[in-house]
């Protein structure tokens, strides 16, 4: 069917909506391909640490990498939980975020077309224990773009800063480092009494819930205020 001549398709819409689509394909392509190295290095991290581990530590207290689907890859260490989570949608920064001082994004816009890989820290336990209130906290998050360029964003000890993206490609070395420090980040994240108040009521709904499944809310920072930049 001939379209009509009357509303003709403009050159600039094709002409945009071929370059955006095919950059941020290139961008997918680019955060897949990272975060299938990194399921690689999870999986071969949990096997060395269980080796040189195996006559350190209880046998109860393991490492175990879990592949839970095309996005998502999760690894145990001990009591805690870090899930791996790629989105599927690729990303531009708002106006007030500071990558905008960046020289490499000021000399192209395209190179701040990111892919995000996100990274959380849960309590094993509230898997285990099928305790779906139980809350988990973004530690950080890593950004690939169209020319593999990337920097993290998130806790202190897991950041890169944003004057360096445009500087080096994400490579095996930095996502082992990015993994190590999360891991390490998760570990000195403690679990927190909560605070009285937040606890001193308790309803008899969730009390017959915790005796039934243990399910009563537990989070590491449970009523405290969690920010982006806390240690």
């Amino acid at each position: 069917m001939e379209s009509d001549s009357s509303f003709p398709l403009k050159p600039s819409i094709l002409e945009t909506l071929g370059k955006k689509s095919n950059l941020q394909q290139l961008v997918f392509d680019n955060t897949f391909a990272v975060f299938n190295e990194l399921k690689e290095i999870l999986h071969e991290m949990s096997s060395e640490l269980n080796d040189a581990l195996e006559d350190q530590i209880d046998k109860r207290v393991r490492i175990e990498y879990r592949d839970r689907g095309k996005f998502e890859a999760q690894l145990q260490v001990a009591s805690d939980i870090l899930i791996f989570s790629m989105h599927t949608n690729v990303f531009e920064f708002n106006r007030e975020h500071m990558i905008w001082q960046n020289s490499y994004v000021q000399n192209d816009k395209a190179n701040s077309y990111c892919g995000i890989i996100n990274i959380y820290n849960f309590l094993s336990d509230s898997f285990k224990y099928n305790r779906n209130a139980d809350e988990g906290y973004l530690i950080g998050r890593i950004f690939v773009n169209r020319e593999m360029q990337y920097f993290v964003e998130g806790k202190r000890q897991i950041s890169l800063k944003h004057n360096n993206f445009g500087t080096g490609a994400i490579d095996k070395t930095a996502i082992l480092n990015i993994v190590e420090t999360a891991v390490e980040y998760a570990l000195d994240f403690d679990l927190l009494v909560p605070p009285y108040d937040v606890v001193k009521v308790v309803t008899v709904d969730q009390m017959n819930t915790k005796i039934e499944n243990s399910k009563m809310q537990t989070g590491k920072r449970m009523g405290y205020k969690f920010n982006s930049d806390d240690i």
